[in-house]
C-alpha cells in the first residue's frame, strides 16, 4: 500500500515538471536501493515502470525508457547504436569542440554543455545531470574515461533519481584506490604484485619503500588508469623524478596525486578478464584477452582469447576474476586486469586493477560470444538478470581490435591534430555474421581532431575461426582503411600485425616490452622504392596543371590568352597525362597544357616524413626529381641535386622580382617557356634505390636516364592516378592539398602541401614540401626564428611546466618544459648543451605545434658536433622514457 501511494504521488509529480519527478524519482530510487541491500529482492515492475524503466511481453526484462550519453567519439557512437537497435530514444552531450561531432547526429536530442576542454564540459557532472532533468532522460551511461569511474558521479545520478548504466558507486570507490583494492584482492584469495599501498604518501616513506620493495619499481597513481600517472623507476637515481611527474600527471587527470610502488615485473604479459554481474547474485566471466601490446603504458592491439596458454589457466583466470567482482559487491561490465609474469614456469598471474567500466576492448568479447555487452549493460542497469549463465558460455573463433590513432609512432608515439580530410574504411557490419571486420569510429572525413581529448579515432575488429584467419582479417581491413589530414598509427599496426614473432606468439614475445623490443624493426623508416617517387612526382605534376587549369577557366583565362590557352579539347584531358604532354604528342597538340609549366623540365622536391636519411642520390635526405613531358601521359623522371635546383629556384626569384617590378604582379607559374620554375630545396624524402617495391616486385632501380613512366592518367574526380612506371603498372588512389589544414606561417610554421598515395596493396605514402621560399619573404622572419638554437613544441598542446629560467645552464637531454597534450605529459629536452638565452612558454599557456618554447645559445664546440651527437642524445633521453612505459 506504501509503495501504491508512493507510485500515485510520482504520477500526479510527473505532470508538474521534470525537477520535482526527478526529486520524487530520487527518494524511490532510494528506498529500492535500501531494500535490495538488505534482501537481494527482485524489484517488482510497477516500481521498475516508476523509476524509467520498460517492460515486454516477449522479453520481461526491464529496459530503460530514455538514455543519455555523457561521452563523446567512437564510445557515444556505439553505445547509441545499441540503443537505437533496441528503440531506446537517446540523448547526447557534447562540447564547443563537438558541435558538430558524429555522436550529436547520432542521438534523438542532444545538448551543448561547455567548453572545449574536458574539465568544462564532458567532466561536469552538474551539467550533465541538468541535461537529464531538461531531456527527461532515465538512465546516464557514462562510456569510457571522463566520468565513468567517478563514485561521486555514479552517487550523484541515483540521488537524481538516475540509472547508472555501471557499477555502484561502493565498488568503483574501493576498486579506484588502488591501495585498497589490492588489500581486499588480497583477502579474497586473488594474488597480487608485491609492492607499496600505504597511507604515508611523504617523499621520504615512498623512498624508503621503494628501497625495500626494489628496483625496477612502478610508480602508479592510486586513482590511475590507461597508463596515465604511471613512471618507472629503474634505480633511485630517476626515482625522485619519476615520483614528481607521477603525482603532478595523476593531479592534473584524477584530481589525486597519491601514489603507489608496485614491483616491475621484467617480462609480463597484460591478460585481462571480462566480467559481468546483476543484483540478483549473478556473476559471469566472458573470457579473457590479451593487451600486452602497448605503447606508452596504453594498449594498441588487443586480442580475445590470449593466446598460447592452457585451457586451465583460461579457467583459472576466469574464476580469479568473478571472487574479485563478488568481493566488492560488484554489478553491471567490468575488467579484472592481470599481470603474467611469462618467466614462471606455471605462467603465474597477479591482480594489476580492475576497471569499473565497459573497455575499449569490449567488442573483441563481444566477437567471440556473440553477446552486445552493452545491451547487457542497460538491461542490468535496469534492474534485470544476466542474460546469460556461465556454463551458456563458450569461445567462439579468434577476435582483433587495433586502435587507430592520430600520432606520430617515429616521432614518439606523439598525438596529432588536422581535419580528416579523407576517411575510407573497410566494409563493416554490427554482427561478424555479416562480414569479418567491424569499425568503431567517432569521426567522419571533414571532421576536426584536436588536442583538448584521447588521441583514439577509430577501432578495427575483426573475427575469425582461428587466430591466423582473424589476424590476416586485420591486415587486410588496416590495408584498406586510408586516412589523410592528420598523422596515424596505421603504417605501425601493419608493421605490427605483420611482424613475424607477434604472428607466432610465443610464450615469450607477447610480452608489454613488445615494442621497445622489436622498435627498430616497427620505427624504421619507410622506404620509397624509385617506382613510387616517379609515381608521385607525375601525380604532383597533373594535380597542379588540373587545379591551374580549372582556375583559369573559372577565370575566363583561356579565351583572352588565346592562342596561349589549353587549346582542343584541353578541357577533360586536362585532368590527365595528355595535358601535361600533348594530346597528339607535339607541343602544340589538342589539350596540350604546357604554357602553364613554361617548359617540359620541372624540379620537384618531396618530403616523406615517414622516410629517414637516403642514399647518395638524395643529397643527405633530399629527394630532388626532374621531371620531363614526352606527351600523350609520357613523362622522363630522373633524380637531380640540390645545386642544380638552388639554381633553378633563384632565377625563379629572380624572374619574379623583374616581373613585381615591371608592374605584372607576383604569379606563381611564368608564362615564359624559357622561365626556370620555382621549387623548394628544403624538402626531404627517402629513396631505396635496392629496396622491393610495394606489392613485392623487384624496383627497377633509377639510372641517369631515370624511370619512363607512360601513360599516365588521373581519374575524372581526381582521386586516382594509374601509369606504367618502369615497365610495371602501378595504380593508387591520390589526395593533394593546396596547403596543410589550419594554414601556415605563423608562430614560426611555414605553409605545408601535402600529397597522399595510396598503393593497390594498401601501403600508403604521405609526403610534403613547404611554399617556396621566394613566395614566402613575408614570413621570412617569423620561420626563421624557428632555427639555430630553438626548441619548438613538438606538437600542439598546454604548458604545464617550465624547468629552466634564462641564463640557466643546460646539458642535451635535459628536460625544458613539460607539455600535456591529449592527457598525457611530454618532456620537451634540450637537443644540444648550452645556456638558455629566452624561455618564450609559460605554465597554463595554450601553443602550436612548432611555436618555439626555448632559445638556447649553444656551448662553445657544440654547434659544430650538432649534427648527430645532441640529437641522439636528447632522443636517448625520450626513448628511455619511451622504452620504460613499454
Amino acid at each position: 500500500m506504501q509503495q501504491g501511494a508512493w507510485l500515485l504521488g510520482l504520477s500526479a509529480l510527473g505532470r508538474q515538471g521534470s525537477s520535482t519527478r526527478h526529486r520524487a524519482q530520487a527518494l524511490l530510487c532510494r528506498a529500492r536501493l535500501s531494500r535490495e541491500n538488505a534482501t537481494s529482492s527482485v524489484p517488482s515492475s510497477s516500481l521498475l515502470a516508476a523509476l524509467g524503466f520498460a517492460t515486454s511481453a516477449t522479453d520481461p526484462s526491464p529496459m530503460v525508457k530514455k538514455l543519455l550519453v555523457a561521452n563523446r567519439g567512437e564510445i557515444a557512437c556505439r553505445i547509441l547504436s545499441t540503443a537505437r537497435k533496441l528503440g531506446v530514444p537517446t540523448v547526447a552531450v557534447f562540447s564547443e569542440a563537438d558541435r558538430r561531432a558524429k555522436h550529436v547526429e547520432l542521438a534523438d536530442e542532444s545538448f551543448c554543455i561547455g567548453a572545449a576542454a574536458a574539465r568544462d564540459s564532458y567532466l561536469r557532472g552538474d551539467a550533465i545531470l541538468d541535461v537529464a532533468a531538461r531531456s527527461g532522460a532515465t538512465a546516464v551511461h557514462p562510456g569510457y574515461g571522463f566520468l565513468s569511474e567517478n563514485a561521486a558521479f555514479a552517487e550523484a545520478c541515483a540521488a537524481a533519481g538516475l540509472a547508472f548504466v555501471g557499477p555502484p558507486a561502493a565498488a568503483i570507490r574501493a576498486m579506484g584506490d588502488k591501495s585498497r583494492a589490492k588489500e581486499i584482492m588480497q583477502a579474497a584469495g586473488v594474488p597480487v604484485v608485491p609492492g607499496y599501498h600505504g597511507a604515508d604518501q611523504s617523499e621520504e616513506r615512498l623512498l624508503a619503500e621503494a628501497a625495500r620493495v626494489g628496483f625496477p619499481l612502478l610508480v602508479k597513481a592510486v586513482s590511475g588508469g590507461g597508463g596515465k600517472g604511471m613512471k618507472l623507476a629503474t634505480g633511485p637515481h630517476d626515482l625522485k623524478e619519476a615520483i614528481s611527474s607521477a603525482r603532478r600527471e595523476a593531479l592534473a587527470s584524477f584530481n589525486d596525486d597519491r601514489l603507489l610502488l608496485e614491483r616491475y615485473v621484467q617480462r609480463p604479459r597484460h591478460v585481462e578478464v571480462q566480467v559481468f554481474a546483476d543484483g540478483h547474485g549473478g556473476a559471469v566471466y566472458l573470457f579473457d584477452r590479451d593487451c600486452s601490446v602497448q605503447r606508452r603504458h596504453q594498449k594498441i592491439i588487443e586480442e580475445a582469447p590470449a593466446p598460447g596458454l592452457p585451457e586451465q589457466f583460461h579457467r583459472h583466470i576466469g574464476e580469479a576474476a568473478v571472487r574479485a567482482a563478488r568481493a566488492v559487491g560488484y554489478r553491471n561490465a567490468g575488467t579484472v586486469e592481470f599481470i603474467v609474469d611469462t618467466d614462471s614456469p606455471d605462467q603465474q598471474f597477479y591482480f594489476m586493477e580492475m576497471n569499473t567500466r565497459l573497455q575499449v576492448e569490449h567488442p573483441v568479447s563481444e566477437a567471440i560470444t556473440g553477446q552486445d555487452f552493452v545491451e547487457w549493460q542497460l538491461r542490468v542497469a535496469a534492474g534485470g538478470r544476466l542474460p546469460r549463465s556461465q556454463d551458456q558460455l563458450a569461445v567462439g573463433g579468434h577476435s582483433f581490435e587495433a586502435r587507430i590513432y592520430a600520432e606520430s609512432p617515429r616521432n614518439g608515439f606523439l598525438p596529432g591534430a588536422g581535419t580528416v580530410r579523407r576517411w575510407r574504411t573497410p566494409s563493416s557490419a554490427a554482427t561478424f555474421a555479416n562480414a569479418p571486420v567491424r569499425v568503431d569510429s567517432g569521426v567522419r572525413e571533414g571532421d576536426a581532431v584536436g588536442t583538448f581529448y584521447d588521441p583514439m579515432i577509430a577501432k578495427l575488429v575483426t573475427h575469425g575461426p582461428d587466430r591466423a584467419t582473424a589476424l590476416a582479417a586485420l591486415v587486410q581491413a588496416l590495408k584498406q582503411t586510408q586516412v589523410a589530414g592528420l598523422p596515424t598509427n596505421i603504417p605501425f599496426l601493419l608493421r605490427l600485425a605483420t611482424h613475424p614473432d607477434f604472428v607466432a606468439a610465443t610464450r615469450t614475445e607477447l610480452t608489454t616490452a613488445f615494442i621497445a623490443r622489436h622498435r627498430e624493426a616497427l620505427l624504421a623508416p619507410q622506404p620509397v622504392p624509385d617506382e613510387v617517387a616517379a609515381l608521385a612526382a607525375v601525380a604532383r605534376h597533373l594535380l597542379a596543371v588540373r587545379r591551374q587549369a580549372e582556375a583559369e577557366a573559372a577565370q575566363g583565362l583561356a579565351a583572352r590568352l588565346g592562342p596561349w590557352g589549353s587549346g582542343g579539347t584541353g578541357g577533360s584531358s586536362a585532368a590527365g597525362g595528355g595535358a601535361a604532354g600533348g594530346g597528339g604528342g607535339g607541343d602544340s597538340g589538342a589539350g596540350d597544357s604546357w604554357r602553364l609549366w613554361h617548359s617540359h623540365r620541372r624540379t620537384y622536391s618531396l618530403r616523406h616524413p615517414e622516410g629517414g636519411a637516403g642514399g647518395a642520390e638524395s643529397a643527405g635526405g633530399e629527394l630532388h626529381l626532374a621531371l620531363t613531358v614526352l606527351g600523350g601521359g609520357d613523362f622522363l623522371v630522373e633524380r637531380t641535386t640540390p645545386s642544380l635546383e638552388a639554381a633553378s629556384e633563384a632565377a625563379a626569384a629572380k624572374a619574379a622580382a623583374a616581373a613585381t617590378a615591371a608592374g605584372h604582379g607576383h604569379h606563381s607559374h611564368k608564362h615564359s617557356r624559357a622561365s626556370p620554375v620555382p621549387t623548394s630545396t628544403t624538402a626531404t624524402a627517402t629513396t631505396a634505390p635496392a629496396a622491393t617495391a610495394a606489392g613485392g616486385a623487384a624496383t627497377a632501380t633509377a639510372t641517369p636516364a631515370g624511370l619512363r613512366v607512360r601513360g599516365a592518367s588521373l581519374s575524372p574526380d581526381g582521386g586516382r592516378v594509374v601509369a606504367e612506371v618502369g615497365g610495371r603498372r602501378l595504380e593508387a588512389a591520390v589526395l593533394g592539398s593546396a596547403a596543410a589544414d589550419g594554414g601556415g606561417g605563423g608562430g614560426g610554421v611555414p605553409v605545408e602541401h601535402t600529397l597522399d598515395l595510396w598503393l593497390s596493396d594498401g601501403e600508403h605514402f604521405h609526403f610534403t614540401w613547404p611554399e617556396p621560399t621566394w613566395s614566402c619573404k613575408a614570413g621570412a622572419g617569423a620561420a626563421g626564428g624557428a632555427g639555430g638554437g630553438s626548441v619548438a613544441a613538438p606538437m600542439p598542446g598546454r604548458v604545464v611546466a617550465v624547468m629552466v629560467a634564462e641564463g640557466d645552464t643546460v646539458k642535451a637531454g635535459a628536460q625544458l618544459v613539460a607539455l600535456e597534450a591529449m592527457k598525457m605529459e611530454h618532456a620537451v629536452v634540450a637537443p644540444r648543451p648550452g645556456a638558455v638565452e629566452a624561455v618564450l612558454a609559460a605554465p597554463g599557456q595554450q601553443v602550436a605545434q612548432g611555436q618555439v618554447l626555448v632559445v638556447i645559445r649553444p656551448a662553445e664546440g657544440a654547434e659544430a658536433a650538432a649534427g648527430e651527437g645532441p640529437k641522439d642524445a636528447a632522443k636517448a633521453a625520450q626513448q628511455g622514457k619511451e622504452v620504460g612505459a613499454a
